[in-house]
């Protein structure tokens, strides 16, 4: 059981890697405005195979997007084969003319206090539990479950503006808040459970280039533009894969 904790743990790592935080007094900026058409509500499936330190691991993420015309809420939860519910992350806020606005983000790790972020849109600020101080928002923040589903709702509002070469850019809210930036690759042929699609390579990184973590995603525009693929992969080669498996949406 030691051994599968200690996977876990570099598990739970991999997936929740930010790269380095911001201090409150680095982070007023410009933000970007862009055009967005929000993706349906939608229960997405994922297999999870990772390799660490040589040793493979698997698991299964459920991730539950819901949205109405103002309102959405994300929820999106990962478990271990053995461990159980080592992910919990849940998102809420508004939806407005320029996509997601996040309100409350709180995740949850195995071992760990949980986390609370909260979007004062009145006073400009995000609040962090266990912190006196707040860090200045300028507007079209994400947090770190948010941020991939507002690279979507961009995407199928303006996809003759995704192509390869091209890049968006994010302050993104965890424990503190850290500039993303999602660089288009290429477009590529995807194997699924659910079958072969084309699809959108996405990469994940930050402004600081300096090497680490690599976050690969994989959207497929015939399947609502949700992602199909993601693969996180450390400098020594240990990585985590998620497939998509299965998408229900609640009309069906």
């Amino acid at each position: 059981m030691k051994s599968f904790t200690f996977l876990a743990t570099a598990l739970l790592a991999v997936i929740c890697h930010t790269g380095v935080y911001a201090h409150p007094e680095e982070t007023p900026h410009t933000p970007e405005k862009h055009k967005t058409d929000i993706p349906p509500s939608a229960v997405l499936s994922y297999t999870v195979n990772a390799k660490q330190s040589g040793i493979s691991l698997g698991g299964n993420t459920t991730v539950n997007w819901d949205t109405t015309d103002s309102k959405f809420t994300l929820s999106t939860e990962t478990r271990a084969m053995m461990l159980g519910k080592i992910i919990d992350a849940r998102s809420e806020g508004a939806i407005t003319s320029h996509g997601l606005a996040p309100e409350t983000f709180r995740e949850k790790r195995m071992r760990k206090e949980e986390t609370v972020a909260t979007f004062d849109r009145e006073a400009k600020v995000v609040r962090f539990n266990g912190s006196d101080k707040g860090v200045p928002l300028s507007g079209g923040e994400q947090d770190r479950n948010t941020v991939l589903w507002q690279v979507i709702a961009i995407a199928r509002a303006e996809p003759e503006k995704f192509k390869p070469g091209s890049e968006v850019r994010f302050f993104v809210v965890g424990k503190d808040v850290d500039p993303w930036i999602f660089k288009i690759v290429k477009h590529d042929k995807t194997t699924t459970p659910l079958g072969e699609m084309q699809t959108l390579h996405v990469l994940k990184t930050t402004e600081s280039g300096r090497k680490e973590q690599q976050v690969d995603i994989w959207l497929a525009p015939s399947l609502e533009w949700y992602p199909v693929r993601l693969r996180y992969t450390d400098p020594d080669g240990d990585y985590i894969e998620q497939v998509l498996t299965s998408v229900s949406r609640p009309t069906e």
